[in-house]
């Protein structure tokens, strides 16, 4: 490895790994992490998310005896995300805008090795620590399901996957994703119109009344998918929809997820012919669980100290996203999400500015000394 986590940086990035096609991407980190003498285990997730690379799972013993302290983060990227060329220009990472960046998580990564890096290089006796490097995060937190929990022996963890280095997301809301086919019937569109029932307009009627966007400072749903027909002469008899719900509470994620689906069965029925009847299909599944951690918690306030001690202010926070931080806590491991610098995430134009990713290794090797005192 060298001798600057900004170079680091750049070298993961350059390292093609799109959701499921971490391959190179893991077999780099399998190098990086032994040569820190970590013991390095590959799980076989892959063949449950389909891709080429499971998770990767690390231990490097420590001098002290407690519990490991855990960090996490994710492998893959979102696309377009071959063949990044980043440049550094006036203390900010970027792309020539034709690709993601990779940020979201490689600089997770880079600020997790590179501070326990400068631990060990610093000779200071500290506990045993573990990272979790996840596969088809950005596909539905694949890797993080798949993996064994039951392996991790860490009293507390730290999920590198936010934005600014300081803040600390304590809490993550639980999605619904929900799929519907609405069913209409065929008929020539010119000819004998009247005898269709157009599954596009039925579709369009549900999606009209259905909950969107914002509902309230804890809930959120939307459409984000849908097609059907096949022809402008065809009146056309299936529409797919795909959409999702998220809230921090429980029973109000379940009551959007049925004004959704009510939404659909009144569409539906007011498309009741003799001649024919619309119809829908539904599936709906959990993709995680929400999770909420209390200020006062040992993973907080561990948090809290390692940032006091660096001058860094910090921003203790709920967030509206999901990940990996989800199952594992779900796992009865409490984990809080932190800020690595990344900024504009899932977009040509995301950037990263230098300097976070010194702070953010930096706050790495400030937990484990804080942790291991």
């Amino acid at each position: 490895m060298n001798t600057d986590v900004i170079q680091y940086f750049l070298e993961l990035v350059a390292i093609d790994s799109e959701s499921r096609d971490e391959r190179t991407m893991i077999d780099r980190l399998k190098l990086d992490l032994t040569a820190l003498g970590a013991t390095v285990e590959e799980d076989s997730a892959h063949l449950k998310t389909g891709g080429n690379a499971g998770n990767l799972y690390a231990l490097i013993p420590g001098q002290i005896k407690k519990q490991p302290i855990l960090f996490c983060a994710h492998a893959d990227t979102v696309k377009p995300g071959k063949g990044i060329k980043a440049t550094l220009k006036d203390g900010v990472i970027r792309t020539d805008g034709t690709t993601v960046l990779g940020g979201d998580d490689k600089s997770g990564i880079a600020e997790i090795v590179w501070g326990i890096k400068e631990v060990l290089e610093s000779g200071a006796e500290h506990a045993p620590i573990e990272v979790l490097i996840t596969v088809s995060e950005e596909v539905g937190l694949l890797g993080a399901k798949h993996f064994e929990k039951s392996k991790l022996n860490s009293a507390l963890g730290y999920a590198l996957d936010s934005h600014r280095v300081g803040e600390l997301v304590v809490g993550a809301p639980a999605q619904n994703s929900i799929k519907i086919s609405i069913l209409g019937k065929e008929a020539h569109a010119g000819v004998e119109p009247e005898k269709g029932i157009n599954a596009i307009r039925v579709a369009s009627e549900a999606i009209a009344a259905m909950p969107m966007g914002r509902i309230d400072h804890e809930t959120t749903c939307n459409v984000g998918i849908i097609g059907g027909g096949i022809a402008t002469n065809i009146v056309p008899n299936r529409v797919d929809i795909k959409g999702e719900a998220r809230s921090h509470n429980a029973l109000k994620l379940d009551q959007v997820t049925l004004d959704i689906r009510h939404a659909v069965e009144s569409a539906v029925q007011r498309h009741q012919y003799e001649f024919g009847q619309a119809a829908y299909e539904w599936e709906m599944q959990t993709e995680y669980q929400s999770f909420r951690l209390d200020d006062s918690q040992p993973v907080v306030q561990l948090a809290l100290d390692a940032l006091r001690e660096l001058g860094l202010p910090a921003e203790v926070t709920v967030g509206g996203g999901g990940s990996d931080a989800n199952i594992i806590n779900a796992g009865g491991l409490p984990m809080v999400i932190c800020g690595t610098g990344m900024n504009k995430v899932h977009t040509v134009s995301e950037d990263l500015e230098a300097e976070e990713l010194k702070r953010g290794a930096a706050f790495i090797a400030a937990l484990i000394r804080k942790y291991s005192a």
